[in-house]
């Protein structure tokens, strides 16, 4: 894979993440994203490789939470993001799993990643009773994002 194809993967994931960054969620909930960026990264795990994803994943991550974020917001993102990534790239090695299963399975993880690190940084268990609703919303999004990627 040539750098400018990374540039290319790394820009579309930043600009999903603006984009999602505009969209109001009526939930109400903090944490809960949509999670477009995250269709480069499973993209690119199906089509690209793995290397390809822990760059194009690790490097939004970074220049999102510099640009729009802070120190905080990335911490958590990266938490989330290395977690979902690697339990992507486990599924995939398998073969046993579709591109939604790998892409719904993300979605869980990048909400669990974000969890523990707020348990810890917090340094309070009760947010475990936050759990349900964060992996229910994996769920939904990882598996919206997984159909996403499947049509592509």
């Amino acid at each position: 894979m040539r750098v400018s194809d990374y540039g290319a993967m790394i820009a579309l994931a930043f600009i999903f993440s603006y984009l999602e960054s505009l969209i109001p969620l009526p939930f109400g909930i903090p944490g809960i994203k949509l999670g477009l960026a995250n269709l480069v990264v499973v993209l690119a795990i199906s089509h690209f490789g793995n290397k390809t994803a822990v760059i194009v994943g690790i490097v939004r991550i970074i220049l999102v939470g510099f640009s729009f974020g802070n120190l905080s917001a990335m911490l958590y993102s990266l938490a989330g993001g290395i977690l979902s990534l690697c339990v992507m790239i486990v599924l995939k090695r398998t073969g046993k799993f579709h591109v939604i299963g790998v892409s719904l399975a993300g979605g869980v993880f990048h909400n669990l990643g974000q969890l523990l690190v707020a348990i810890r940084v917090l340094d309070t268990g009760k947010l475990v009773y936050y759990a349900p609703v964060l992996m229910a919303a994996g769920v939904v999004t990882g598996g919206l994002i997984g159909f996403a990627a499947n049509g592509m």
